[in-house]
């Protein structure tokens, strides 16, 4: 096999560049991560920052072999949709809850940095959408298809593509930190309302297409 570097890093940069694209399309982890630096810390974003890339790595790699075609079947896909939007709404719930009952210390929001947790909770939320896997497929589908990709440059579009949510979400977490240390905790209570909302909207909108 012969190896163009040029090329290989021009497919680099195409994945770069649609992975970046894609995440424009802001969905409930994001949201969640951004919850999680303003309430907590930025060591717990830069933990969920983790979980979320390495659940869309473990996607895109399925999708590379084509695992992703048996979460298309029904069943399956119901089953992994509800289970889906049951989470979310739990996630949503539970963090509109913590701002009912938070009260107003600021302590609420500087000293409740667990790491472990903020990686796990956002590890299952990003496993647990079946869409991931479909979406991942269809787009590989499309420009494995457009590009002629051979099976090495279909892995090498794969981790760009996964790179850029590390580099969008990281960014994001910077920003949202930053900008935490100059927002009042009402402003920052009202935030995470909103986030447990989005969350709930999400869940019940998820859950609508699996009754249909």
């Amino acid at each position: 096999m012969v190896f163009d570097l040029k090329k290989d890093l021009r497919i680099f940069r195409k994945g770069l560049e649609t992975g970046l694209f894609l995440q424009l399309a802001l969905g409930p982890v994001f949201f969640f991560i951004m919850n999680l630096t303003l309430q907590k810390t930025v060591y717990d974003g830069f933990a969920a920052v983790f979980a979320v890339t390495l659940g869309d790595y473990f996607y895109i790699t399925l999708s590379v072999f084509g695992v992703g075609r048996i979460l298309e079947k029904k069943k399956v896909k119901k089953i992994f949709k509800t289970f889906s939007s049951l989470l979310l709404i739990l996630v949503g719930l539970m963090i509109a809850y913590g701002v009912f009952m938070g009260g107003t210390s600021t302590t609420n929001y500087n000293n409740s940095s667990n790491v472990i947790s903020s990686f796990f909770y956002v590890l299952i939320l990003t496993i647990s959408n079946p869409m991931t896997i479909i979406f991942f497929t269809s787009i590989f589908t499309a420009k494995s298809i457009e590009n002629n990709f051979n099976k090495r440059q279909l892995y090498i579009f794969g981790l760009s593509v996964g790179s850029a949510t590390f580099i969008f979400m990281g960014f994001s977490v910077i920003v949202f930190s930053v900008i935490r240390e100059n927002m009042p905790l009402s402003l920052i209570q009202t935030l995470n309302l909103l986030v447990g909302v989005v969350l709930i909207g999400y869940g019940i909108k998820l859950n609508l297409r699996v009754e249909h």
